[in-house]
């Protein structure tokens, strides 16, 4: 009675994540703010149903290593994809002017080339 009670815990906690990252995909408007939405939606909410999963079938003693498989990859893979999403974001964001002010002297890291080496579209094209 008791593991039921903590399965069904796990449950609504994983459920509650993955609502919670899926109306975050929804709503918010930067990409790169909707990027944490489902990445802490994928490792929290479903981690927790698999955690849940993983419970029941030790309690109706089915022991099963699958759902540990996929929660590691899950884990392994949820923030390479969303490293590479953010470098798409990054290498797709052409205007640096709508980048936010930096302190006098520091610049941001992005993939244009330094003011004084910057080559115009014409020239390149000789």
């Amino acid at each position: 009675m008791l593991i039921n009670v903590l399965i069904v815990v796990i449950l609504i906690i994983g459920a509650f994540f993955t609502l919670v990252g899926s109306v975050g995909l929804l709503k918010l408007k930067s990409p790169m703010a909707r990027l944490h939405a489902p990445t802490k939606a994928s490792t929290l909410g479903v981690g927790s149903l698999l955690l849940a999963s993983m419970i029941d079938a030790f309690a109706h003693r089915e022991p099963s290593l699958h759902e540990v498989l996929v929660m590691a990859f899950l884990f392994v893979t949820a923030p390479i994809s969303a490293n590479f999403i953010a470098k798409v974001h990054i290498h797709r964001r052409s205007n640096v002017d709508a980048l936010p002010p930096l302190p006098e002297g520091t610049e941001w890291a992005t993939l244009d080339a330094p003011p004084d080496q910057k080559i115009e579209p014409s020239e390149g094209l000789r």
